[in-house]
């Protein structure tokens, strides 16, 4: 059987509960550690998920690269060419995307006005899906954007009461371009209601990228028929390419710059999304430093509970230090015993942690059916679920930083349990 220091065996012994007010001060204290470990976390790795998901959303509807010109790109099939030269180019494909007005047309009621945005994209599902997620992402119906057909996101969708076969009317930027036209040039009605009646398109498929941002706001179509809408002619606005590895998103901008000449700029994915990803960084930074005051008010529960044991056990110290116990013995005895609790109560924080992450979707589905009331609503944080990801990088650093405030906690108890002379603890007894 394994022989355990004598400082150790003291500490444990301690430890086992008694009917005395010190055993529940003790219990208090692991309890606020596991409470504290566990909070920090599910939080921690709720938000670590929220970065992961939100990352990869975006790269699955948005490219990694965006190659511009100050005014519409005309010579985009060469630009395109000199990109996809580049050894870590996935795929590049022209787009456009604009603002328009959507009119559903139902058979009772009235129709439904809503302004989302159009995306032009290759009809091709094959080239399209060297850059996007969307040709894998249709729910309902096809990929086909050849003719008058179109797609819309599935939350868009359920706002306008479409379905895959119905028809919607875009008024387009074109269309009131030509309105003021007629407007400055005659009064007759006629010519106003010829210039002002938009184009029908088919639904042909309904898509769900797993973001409600773009599942609510787009509306995809040809590139043909986007640069009738927008106005371009045979131009686009710009070339989306995506990348073998998003990471080298500067990187192959760098390499990209000397190529293309001055005349075209290039941003990446992290500076169109730098907002609400820098957002996202600090409030996990945030959420971290504030709930780990909940480990620094459990370290508090653990001085003061030394603090009581040392004042309890004067009478003993002063025995063991008669019978030749050293000072660095006695307060290795309290010492251990601070540790003792914080490794017991991180223990179980961490598997407390862990099973709240594993089971928060439940949890959640739990509370909806129990109280009515969406917790985690998909309109307000654009995801069904709730995302988690577990960082073991991140889980070291709490358990680490608990595992700290404990021992520095039961450091001065400890520290004065060893300074104290048999003397003074055995003078009144």
């Amino acid at each position: 059987m394994l022989k355990l220091p004598f400082e150790l065996s003291l500490a444990l012994r301690y430890l086992r509960p008694k009917r005395t007010f010190v055993s529940v001060i003790t219990l208090i204290s692991i309890i606020g550690v596991m409470l504290g470990v566990a909070v920090l976390i599910v939080v921690i790795s709720v938000m670590t998920g929220f970065d992961r998901q939100l990352r990869e959303k975006i790269l699955g509807f948005n490219p990694h690269l965006k190659v511009l010109q100050d005014g519409p790109m005309s010579d985009y099939a060469l630009v395109a060419s000199a990109v996809s030269s580049n050894r870590h180019v996935k795929g590049a494909a022209p787009f456009v995307m604009g603002q328009v007005m959507v009119q559903n047309q139902p058979n009772n009621g009235n129709p439904v006005y809503l302004c989302p945005v159009v995306r032009g994209v290759d009809p091709d599902p094959s080239i399209e899906a060297q850059v996007s997620v969307l040709p894998s992402s249709v729910k309902f119906g096809t990929f086909d954007v050849t003719g008058n057909r179109v797609l819309v996101g599935q939350d868009l969708a359920l706002k306008m009461n479409l379905k895959v076969g119905d028809t919607i009317a875009i008024y387009s930027v074109a269309d009131f371009k030509r309105v003021g036209k007629l407007l400055k040039r005659a009064r007759d009605k006629e010519a106003l209601d010829e210039g002002f009646l938009p184009t029908d398109f088919e639904i042909s498929g309904i898509f769900d990228v797993g973001y409600y941002e773009f599942n609510n706001y787009f509306v995809v179509c040809s590139l043909a028929n986007a640069q009738d809408l927008c106005d371009l002619d045979d131009s686009v606005q710009g070339l989306m390419v995506t990348l073998h590895d998003p990471g080298l998103a500067q990187q192959v901008r760098a390499e990209l710059r000397p190529v293309l000449g001055p005349d075209y700029r290039i941003v990446t994915w992290e500076e169109e999304n730098a907002e609400i990803l820098d957002a996202l960084l600090v409030e996990k930074n945030m959420m971290f430093y504030l709930l780990f005051f909940i480990s620094i008010v459990a370290a508090f529960g653990i001085m003061s509970n030394l603090i009581a044991f040392v004042v309890q056990k004067t009478r003993e110290i002063g025995i063991l230090k008669a019978l030749g116990a050293s000072r660095r013995q006695i307060t290795s005895i309290f010492f251990s015993q601070s540790l003792l609790v914080g490794l017991i109560g991180i223990t179980a924080g961490l598997w407390l942690g862990m099973f709240a992450v594993w089971y928060r979707n439940e949890f959640l589905r739990f509370l909806r059916r129990a109280s009515g009331i969406d917790l985690f609503p998909a309109r307000i944080y654009s995801f069904s679920e709730l995302p988690a990801l577990i960082d073991p990088g991140d889980v070291a650093l709490i358990c680490g930083g608990a595992l700290f405030m404990c021992l520095l906690a039961g450091a001065l108890p400890a520290l004065y349990a060893g300074w104290l002379k048999p003397v003074e603890a055995l003078r009144y007894e």
